[in-house]
């Protein structure tokens, strides 16, 4: 059963690599190129017309490694990994459609705000609704109507909060990917991170799952995750995918992920995060979106209240290339921060676990 994990890493890193110079040359050709905004740092105006949208080449790579790897293994996709994957497409959807209005019909906002608001919400509707049904013969559905840390606690929050509470996490993070997404391989080397320490999250509670109570030394420390190993699965294939991409991305870019691959990214991260029942490690997990996110709400917040910027520039990352670092500088930085934040949620992930030993 683990070869999955093994064969949709291997074939998502397989696919990116060799699919997105492919991917280049096409939307090249057709002159999709970045817009580049003119307040931004003076660097970034030689990215002007770098291809974007990106995001297709790890989207439909991810796709097709979760398909293969069952089609080589023989076992049969499950409900989580399907809604998770749809979830993905889904929000890249929303992001290809302001893209494309953006580049190609060269309207500079792309998608107007309540067109790609409603995109969003129709896509995380319909994935919080489907995950609280198909329960499987213990009972567990893929998502839980409670709130979780490293595991279900508290009381039920009953469904029509969690889709509330399941649409914030995945606008939220969303939007905090789309935030990141401002430097050459800075968004994707971070979720190729994430994605690792999922993939590690669902074998580990494949192996201690509750299904498995009799064979356990332990069965008060298992876990009531309907599909893990499959999660895990979807986790590798992305892993994979976005490490083929990068090497397309990272400094200089000759591509970028556009709206396309930040808004799938950060749906797909909060999806796994959901249907594993770490909805709150997730903001650990992901503390580098997290801290971007939050350095545009204090700057926004800052100057409408004071008339003053804290940040030279928001996104934070843009601070940083003012004060003088280069961007290949603050990169490598942050995926360290974002590094750290991984292992700091692993460490609380296993320490929930051995407490309950």
């Amino acid at each position: 059963m683990m070869k999955q994990i093994l064969f949709s890493g291997v074939i998502g890193l397989f696919l990116t690599l060799v699919g997105t110079p492919l991917l280049i040359k096409l939307l090249a050709r057709k002159g999709y190129g970045q817009y580049i905004r003119d307040d931004g740092p003076r660097e970034h105006a030689s990215k002007r017309g770098t291809p974007t949208m990106g995001g297709i080449a790890f989207i439909l790579a991810t796709i097709a490694a979760y398909f293969l790897s069952k089609l080589i293994t023989g076992y049969p996709p499950t409900y989580s990994g399907l809604l998770v994957l749809g979830l993905m497409f889904g929000m890249g959807l929303v992001g290809f459609l302001d893209d494309y209005i953006k580049i190609v019909k060269r309207r500079s906002l792309g998608l107007r705000a309540k067109a790609k608001m409603a995109g969003q919400l129709i896509v995380g509707i319909g994935f919080a609704v489907l995950s609280l049904m198909f329960a499987d013969a213990r009972g567990n559905t893929p998502a839980s109507t409670k709130l979780s840390f490293i595991t279900d606690f508290g009381w039920s929050i009953g469904p029509v909060l969690f889709v509330v509470w399941a649409l914030f996490m995945i606008l939220a993070m969303s939007n905090g990917v789309n935030l990141t997404d401002g430097l050459d391989g800075l968004a994707t080397g971070a979720s190729v991170l994430v994605f690792g320490a999922y993939t590690f999250i669902g074998v580990w509670q494949f192996q201690e799952s509750c299904a498995n109570a009799t064979t356990l030394t332990n069965p008060g420390a298992c876990y009531e995750v309907r599909d893990p190993l499959d999660l895990a699965v979807v986790a590798s294939a992305l892993m994979g995918a976005c490490l083929g991409f990068l090497w397309w991305n990272t400094s200089p870019a000759k591509i970028f992920m556009g709206d396309t691959g930040s808004l799938a990214l950060g749906g797909v991260l909060t999806g796994l995060a959901i249907l594993s029942r770490t909805e709150l490690l997730v903001a650990i997990m992901g503390g580098l979106f997290v801290l971007i996110t939050m350095s545009v709400v204090i700057q926004v917040g800052s100057f409408r209240l004071t008339g003053k910027r804290v940040f030279r520039m928001a996104p934070l990352q843009h601070h940083f290339e003012l004060k003088g670092w280069s961007e290949v500088l603050v990169v490598v930085r942050f995926w360290i921060i974002q590094g750290i934040c991984v292992i700091v949620g692993l460490g609380l992930f296993y320490a929930g676990w051995a407490a309950d030993k």
